[in-house]
């Protein structure tokens, strides 16, 4: 009975799981492994888009195969599992060939799929860009195609006061009558610091993760920013890379960056961060020259190539910092991050903070972070 009572119990196995190994008969038999699917191949698709300019398009790499990663590169090698992690759309404004894989456990990568750019785009030349137009009478929402938001409390790892409210928020203490970010009629993006009860404070984080990110090129924005103590607005980028790699690996490029009153000279750091420079090791101050302030409009720009970040203001023919691999040779286990991907743009406006402390009873609210534009041009 206990023979029978195992054939039948390894029958019934077999039959389960034939497909997967297959099983050896009373005889000696064998396996039948199985044979490896491959898998799909990217779809590489380009497309111009409200925001792009002048040839420039933003390119979506897509694939069929369910739970694979999309691998890349730019410089018409072929990609490996090792090469950039594809994440989100990126913007195309210089000629090149880009080829993709897509890989899956328990398949084989994909064939390799091949898209050339020419758009032949001249140097400086605007590529991307988001105008904040406004021809309505009524404050307007940021473009959702372009902008998201990080929301909530919790200090955002720098003991940061603010509540971060996204458009349309009523989750206390945002309010949609008093939005945190959005474009005023005539045009111009309003980030605002708000206080709407004692020692309770709220303002906007807004950023294009998921929705718009480059590699290389020259960003700049046009802004006036708010200057009191408590207050640090900024203009900075990471890497689409963080959710797999995690901060500071994924890179951060801080293009402006202030905080309290206006000094004498008023001034804006450009900073970079990375694995093995973190905090205040790689910061350069500008400053403006006698008798301006930052709470008037300037231009805050970021020359991006591979290799090399550098940071202007008012002047892009005139940098005054630039970052190398070399810059952070001096760093145990410092890790240049910065041409391993597109990265995305994030512009917010903190309340207190480990750097510039609390607000007091000189800071005025509401205050205001206004951003003329945000644009993109070829090196």
């Amino acid at each position: 009975m206990a023979d029978s009572m195992n054939s039948a119990f390894r029958f019934a196995l077999c039959a389960s799981v034939v497909l997967l190994a297959g099983c050896g008969g009373g005889g000696g038999g064998g396996t039948n492994p199985i044979t490896p699917v491959q898998a799909t191949a990217p779809t590489i698709f380009a497309a111009t888009t409200a925001n792009t300019q002048n040839g420039a398009q933003m390119v979506t790499l897509t694939t069929t195969t369910s739970g694979a990663t999309i691998y890349y590169t730019i410089d018409g090698t072929t990609p490996t599992t090792s090469s950039i992690v594809y994440e989100t759309s990126f913007l195309v404004a210089s000629n090149l060939t880009i080829n993709a894989i897509a890989a899956a456990s328990g398949d084989t990568n994909s064939s390799v799929a091949t898209k050339t750019f020419t758009p032949n785009i001249a140097s400086d030349t605007l590529v991307w860009s988001d105008e904040f137009a406004n021809s309505t009478s009524a404050n307007a929402q940021p473009n959702s195609l372009v902008w998201t938001y990080d929301t909530g409390a919790g200090g955002w790892g720098n003991s940061e006061l603010e509540n971060y409210c996204a458009w349309g928020s009523t989750a206390t203490p945002c309010s949609t009558t008093t939005p945190n970010a959005f474009v005023a009629p005539g045009g111009g993006l309003n980030i605002m610091a708000e206080q709407p009860s004692g020692g309770v404070y709220t303002s906007a984080r807004m950023k294009t993760e998921g929705l718009f990110s480059f590699q290389y090129g020259r960003i700049e924005i046009k802004a006036e920013v708010p200057e009191a103590q408590g207050f640090w607005p900024a203009f900075w980028l990471m890497g689409n890379n963080i959710d797999t790699v995690d901060w500071p690996a994924c890179g951060e490029m801080d293009v402006m960056e202030r905080i309290n009153a206006a000094g004498t000279p008023d001034w804006n750091a450009g900073s970079i961060h990375g694995t093995g420079f973190t905090g205040g090791n790689l910061g350069t101050d500008y400053d403006f020259p006698t008798g301006q302030t930052a709470a008037t409009l300037h231009t805050y720009g970021m020359i991006w190539s591979k290799g090399s970040v550098a940071y202007y203001v008012d002047d892009h023919t005139n940098p005054y910092v630039t970052y190398t691999p070399s810059s952070i040779s001096g760093f145990s286990g410092a890790v240049w991050p910065f041409d391993n991907g597109p990265n995305f743009i994030i512009l917010n406006l903190a309340v207190g903070g480990s750097w510039p402390g609390s607000p007091n009873s000189s800071t005025p609210f509401p205050s205001t972070m206004l951003v003329d534009y945000v644009r993109v041009y070829t090196n």
